[in-house]
């Protein structure tokens, strides 16, 4: 992955640099951050790349940056852009001997996987790429789903600024503008989303764990089903290897770029800018209660009894002292449900 994600930045890169009509041999450079999704819509296992890109290149005159701006590009340019990263791609694979070419007749060659599962994870891998079922009487199976033959959609022509060729796909249709901050934020949002949306995932009458599509397929397939343990087996599939990385940034936005400092801003979060960074147009970095009330809706800025303005005294980390303090929390509460009873007068 590691490799492949190099070769379509170093692509990206070179590409976006030429359409703004400067070279990389002069200095100039651009940066992507990526962020690296394993999951299908339907939770299959199907790794792919939504990339960030500046729509242009930066050159540098005694160290001060100046940006140059590129159109969108051309289908003839996309499908040149495609063609060389189908064939960087495919060499690099072949060298690693993970992709073997067949020799057809005519000269041509036909490529094929060699891969042999070495451990359970990576049959659970190859059974979620393949949409089968991996564990249970039912297993080589393919996994069940629901269709609805109303929702059939017709052959729809291609997607604007897409290209697609021999299993890859390139797609740049999204763009935002400067100003657009609540876009742009949707957009990485999008990016980072999490592989289930909990509100269409169910358990069904016999047991079945069934997950709805946001969108149906053009075949009609609405929902996917699981057995309850082939479901945890998916979502086996669906979690990174250990200490690997989601998210990561290129050029001149990773961290020990030499030009980083010129382009990515620095902020000091004033006491204003923390009243008024939930803000759409707001550059300053979220706080933490902002964060937890844009994340579980927890409003903590103000204090419920006198209305005053909180602010962060200390940070408990210690597991022992915070089930103490929870514990404490848990009786008074019990306290405060069943208040005892006040005293009663005897007669005398």
């Amino acid at each position: 992955l590691t490799r492949v994600l190099g070769i379509v930045t170093r692509a990206l890169s070179t590409s976006m640099i030429r359409r703004a009509g400067l070279s990389v041999r002069s200095g100039s450079k651009t940066g992507i951050v990526t962020a690296i999704q394993r999951f299908a819509s339907n939770l299959g296992l199907n790794i792919h790349l939504h990339m960030l890109v500046p729509d242009g290149a930066y050159s540098f005159e005694h160290d001060r940056p100046r940006f140059h701006r590129v159109p969108a590009p051309s289908r003839g340019e996309l499908e040149r852009l495609l063609d060389t990263l189908i064939g960087r791609v495919t060499r690099t694979l072949v060298r690693a001997g993970v992709l073997i070419e067949d020799p057809l007749p005519g000269g041509s060659n036909q490529p094929y996987l060699d891969l042999e599962p070495d451990s359970p994870l990576d049959a659970l891998n190859a059974a979620a790429v393949r949409y089968r079922i991996v564990v249970g009487p039912l297993a080589g199976r393919k996994t069940m789903t629901l269709h609805d033959p109303t929702r059939v959609a017709p052959s729809t022509p291609s997607k604007p600024f897409t290209v697609s060729r021999d299993g890859f796909s390139l797609n740049c249709a999204v763009a935002c503008e400067p100003h657009e901050r609540s876009r742009l934020e949707r957009v990485c949002r999008y990016m980072a989303r999490p592989p289930i949306a909990q509100s269409r995932l169910s358990v069904d009458g016999d047991g079945l764990v069934v997950y709805e599509l946001k969108r149906p397929f053009t075949d009609g397939t609405t929902h996917v089903l699981f057995e309850p343990i082939d479901f945890i087996a998916r979502l086996a599939a669906l979690v990174p290897r250990p200490r690997a990385h989601l998210v990561r940034y290129h050029g001149l936005f990773a961290p020990n770029a030499r030009h980083r400092r010129l382009l990515v801003p620095r902020h000091r979060c004033t006491r204003t800018q923390q009243a008024e960074n939930t803000s759409e147009t707001s550059t300053a970095p979220l706080t933490w209660m902002a964060r937890l009330n844009r994340v579980f809706g927890l409003h903590l800025e103000t204090c419920p009894k006198c209305g005053g303005q909180l602010r962060v005294i200390g940070e408990v980390t210690e597991p022992t002292v915070i089930a103490r303090i929870l514990e404490h929390v848990k009786q008074r509460e019990r306290h405060e449900r069943n208040p005892r009873a006040p005293p009663v007068s005897l007669p005398t």
